[in-house]
């Protein structure tokens, strides 16, 4: 059976990290952008890493530019926004496609295990989310209106 750990990523400085390396961890996986409405959610999504790391979670953030042409800096400016405009330390990964032919293969994953809307396996806009529980399996999916703070309550009860 195919979980979270079994996929790797480029990270946002360019080293390819395995999601192994957050095994017994619960996370939430967002794919984001700098110039979206939902943008700010950066706030929530970093005091959620930040009060809850501790207990288990991990918040990973893959930029994507496939909305609205919303992420279009490269990996030095999409860190430094995020460092300079919103203080994240969580782990953030290069610019990834979540949709179409190039859809990255942990997004090809997360979709056909966790659907949206009517059995959707499309991802509609930026800050998708998607919950992944300690044995690497998919448990939730929320959309992008769905904010960290309301998330905030599904975590409780898996940490």
């Amino acid at each position: 059976m195919t979980t979270a750990y079994d996929f790797s990523a480029r990270d946002i400085d360019g080293h390819e990290r395995s999601l192994s390396e957050w095994q017994g961890k619960v996370m939430l996986i967002v794919n984001v952008a700098s110039k979206c409405g939902f943008t700010p959610q950066y706030t929530g999504l970093e005091a959620l890493w930040r009060s809850d790391r501790d207990k288990g979670l991990v918040v990973l953030g893959f930029p994507c530019d496939q909305f609205g042409h919303q992420e279009p800096g490269d990996e030095a400016e999409i860190k430094n926004f995020c460092s300079t405009s919103y203080d994240v330390s969580f782990p953030m990964f290069a610019k990834v496609d979540v949709n179409g032919a190039d859809a990255h293969p942990l997004y090809k994953w997360l979709k056909s295990e966790g659907k949206g809307i009517l059995g959707s396996e499309s991802i509609k806009w930026n800050f998708t989310k998607f919950l992944v529980d300690r044995q690497g399996e998919v448990v939730k999916r929320y959309a992008p209106t769905d904010t960290p703070e309301k998330i905030a309550r599904d975590l409780a009860a898996r940490l």
